[in-house]
């Protein structure tokens, strides 16, 4: 495993992961709301690593990474993050995988386009924010959680976190992955939180200019952004491929990791093959 530290958008400090074949197709996972690069620990640690590079960041106002107040709303500071990465690690036609929280990927898109990317992965993405489109496809049980999220009363935060993480999932998780995932999410500040489910944004128009190749995993359980996100982004996407994954719940490479990671590792095939 390699540490580096990013300076992102704004002058912000990123805390980056990287692990795997320093000659391999190049993966960049950005993690989703409130987690941050643990989350993937199920590739990490994986034979992923014998044929991928594999980079981790913590997103800003995540993990290790720095948690200013009022940077959480402009798209071009989220953009800058990602090239940023790409840049101080020289990764080459990456794939961006993007899970839950998926903003990020149209703020780089619409800022710098698609050139320097080989392919893009999304995972249980959200791409719109503050629309009645937006609402439609995000679970009924995560939108009464989110005023639990900006709570900075303790009690009630650790309470809609801990209801947070076992929506993630569709089976019971067991107590050491409940508290493994609760301590990263508790690491995240409520006003993070709070910027970050502030911001109103639609991506539909840069992600149908896309033209480099799309994978699109939904668990079909999912209970915070519903299998009818993945149906949109493959209406807008008409080149993507689509997989869903049946008796699974949000955080699918967590659940169903072998399947994840043996898809991502034929998506890398192909982008690297061009």
């Amino acid at each position: 495993m390699r540490t580096h530290s990013v300076t992102g958008g704004g002058g912000i400090r990123l805390h980056v992961d990287e692990a795997g074949n320093p000659d391999g197709q190049p993966v960049l996972f950005l993690h989703g709301f409130s987690q941050c690069r643990l989350a993937w620990s199920k590739q990490l640690d994986s034979d992923l690593t014998n044929d991928l590079r594999l980079v981790v960041p913590d997103l800003r106002g995540h993990g290790l990474s720095d948690k200013p107040r009022d940077a959480y709303g402009d798209p071009q500071l989220w953009a800058d993050d990602v090239r940023a990465i790409l840049d101080a690690l020289d990764l080459e036609r990456p794939i961006l995988v993007v899970w839950s929280y998926g903003l990020p990927i149209g703020d780089y898109l619409r800022a710098y386009g698609e050139e320097r990317l080989g392919g893009i992965n999304l995972v249980g993405a959200a791409t719109k924010l503050a629309s009645d489109a937006a609402l439609a496809v995000i679970g009924p049980e995560f939108l009464a959680l989110v005023p639990t999220f900006f709570s900075t009363d303790v009690e009630e935060s650790v309470r809609g976190l801990d209801a947070f993480v076992r929506l993630c999932v569709y089976s019971e998780p067991s107590p050491r992955d409940l508290y493994f995932m609760l301590g990263y999410n508790a690491v995240v500040p409520p006003h993070v939180r709070q910027g970050l489910l502030s911001r109103a944004v639609d991506n539909d128009d840069v992600l149908a200019r896309l033209s480099i190749p799309v994978l699109i995993t939904h668990g079909a359980e999912d209970r915070v952004v519903l299998p009818a996100a993945a149906e949109q982004h493959a209406a807008t996407i008409p080149h993507a491929r689509a997989s869903y994954y049946p008796g699974v719940g949000h955080a699918l490479f967590w659940e169903d990791a072998g399947r994840f990671n043996q898809e991502l590792r034929d998506f890398a095939g192909q982008v690297r093959a061009g």
